[in-house]
């Protein structure tokens, strides 16, 4: 059970702004002779898309909280719930952007508060010892009391119309409680998970999570339906799940047309999601397209020495492959799997279409793989979850895929048509943490610090201006240009206080 807190109710809160605004109105209504604009009129349901996000810096690799019921309260009283079963997101993957859950029928209505009864809870961070050995830390909590969770409303939601997202944020910075740094801590850990949830309105072209789209829906084909041209996708990270149809536009990546899907295959793809609740998806990439004796894992690279790197799957689960073990819960790990890349494939995330125009010759290979990148590899050896001390496993396929780093801007200038930012990532960051490592054969210069290249592509979601000072959060595609870390940046946000 996490710590005691003594709290005003949220429910209460705002309820009282809520009576206090619908006083003011009346009053100016009143006053200027019943003229004003009028409330919508609020009848039958709407469809609602519940999205899950997070707002977070580095110092965690998972952060994951079980949603027994997520559930709605009007301002008369009527509560809705918004989950028809429990689910278990890991929020650290989704840091600044987001993911579809579920959509719900949802009377229409003003909704004042909202309250979460969770399940279990549990965050995983990776660091050095003092002797250089990776070190994984898995915190597991157990059942969470419901007084633990808290659920902030900024403002009255509205819940009107034929279809609307809402916008669940992880505030993980604020949710966790660790020592630094937080793989070598002992006990002293709590969790009280801290949400916000907010409306967003669906745009019939979205182009970012602010306004429907969701990208880097990383999962495995479950089912293919050729009649609808449409998938099911079994989500890698937590069991999420989606179902997505496909059209004309939709662009394929690694296969050409949806006739060549099958199932099994691991797919990364972005959705844009249609009015009624359902996902359209905009790009299907397939980094290997061989299902036989097939497993794929998604994480940061923590270790590389030219022939085979060490990674680590930031699942719920946590499974730790290679060298015989699988460690459970509050686990300090002495050795992470090896997989060798020797003949590996490597690829870059065709989520971004202007890497070829970087000022910068922006590769991904054997010889300029870095700690810190984050990548999913495929493997076909059938005993990759069995493989004895010192066996490795042979990567097939090795993709590197976008990522999002939080950090404090140094300087602001100019590169051709990009705008550039010399961020300056903080000392638990997973770049400088490994970089310092004996065996690294891939050296950085100045492993704190990545050059952001953003153009007019570049989705900005940050509310202030980025400046000199700034701490903000960069999502995109992070290279090792001959020691220097250079990131294509796809989306900016506002940053986590270090």
């Amino acid at each position: 059970m996490g710590p005691l807190t003594y709290r005003v109710s949220p429910r209460l809160v705002s309820r009282c702004l809520w009576i206090s605004v619908i006083a003011l109105a009346t009053a100016f209504v009143t006053g200027c002779g019943g003229g004003g604009t009028s409330q919508p009129k609020l009848s039958g349901n709407t469809n609602v898309k519940i999205l899950t996000t997070s707002t977070a810096n580095d110092k965690l690799t998972l952060f994951a909280v079980g949603l027994n019921t997520l559930t709605l309260t009007s301002q008369s009283g009527q509560t809705v719930s918004l989950l028809a079963k429990p689910i278990g997101p890991d929020f650290i993957h989704v840091n600044g952007r987001m993911e579809p859950q579920v959509t719900v029928s949802v009377p229409q209505g003003i909704y004042t508060s909202a309250t979460i009864s969770p399940g279990g809870a549990g965050f995983t961070c990776v660091g050095l010892a003092s002797d250089g050995t990776i070190l994984t830390r898995d915190a597991d909590f157990g059942s969470l009391p419901t007084g633990d969770v808290t659920v902030t409303l900024p403002a009255p939601i509205t819940i009107t119309g034929t279809s609307m997202a809402l916008l669940l944020d992880s505030l993980v910075s604020q949710s966790a409680t660790f020592p630094s740094p937080c793989a070598q801590g002992t006990s002293d850990v709590s969790i009280m998970p801290a949400f916000v949830l907010t409306p967003i309105t669906l745009s019939a072209q979205p182009t970012n999570n602010g306004n429907g789209k969701a990208t880097q829906l990383q999962g495995m084909i479950a089912s293919i339906d050729v009649g609808n041209a449409s998938f099911s996708l079994s989500g890698i990270y937590d069991g999420s799940s989606w179902q997505a149809i496909t059209s004309g536009s939709t662009l394929y990546q690694g296969v050409t047309v949806f006739s060549q899907l099958a199932v099994g295959m691991p797919v990364d793809m972005d959705v844009a999601i249609q009015p009624d609740g359902s996902l359209l998806a905009t790009r299907v990439a397939v980094y290997d397209t061989d299902t036989t004796d097939l497993s794929v894992d998604v994480g940061p690279v923590l270790n590389t020495n030219g022939t085979h790197w060490q990674g680590v799957i930031p699942t719920t689960h946590l499974l730790e492959i290679g060298w015989g073990v699988s460690q459970g819960y509050v686990s300090y790990v002495s050795h992470e799997p090896y997989w060798n890349y020797g003949n590996a494939v490597f690829q870059i995330s065709g989520q971004l279409t202007n890497v070829q125009s970087l000022p910068f010759p922006a590769s991904f290979s054997t010889s300029n793989v870095v700690a810190g990148q984050y990548v999913t590899a495929t493997t076909h050896d059938s005993a990759h979850l069995l493989v004895t001390v010192n066996g490795y496993s042979s990567a097939t396929t090795i993709t590197l895929l976008p990522q999002t780093i939080n950090g404090t801007v140094s300087a602001v200038s100019s590169e051709g048509s990009f705008t550039t930012y010399t961020v300056t990532l903080a000392s638990y960051d997973l770049f400088p943490t490994f970089a310092v490592q004996a065996d690294q054969t891939t050296l950085l210069t100045s492993p704190n610090t990545v050059v952001i290249y953003a153009d007019n592509n570049t989705q900005q979601l940050n509310t202030n201006p980025v400046a000199v000072g700034s701490v903000v959060r960069f999502y995109g595609l992070v290279f090792n240009d001959n020691g220097t870390l250079r990131m294509d940046c796809a989306q900016i946000n506002d940053g986590v206080p270090e």
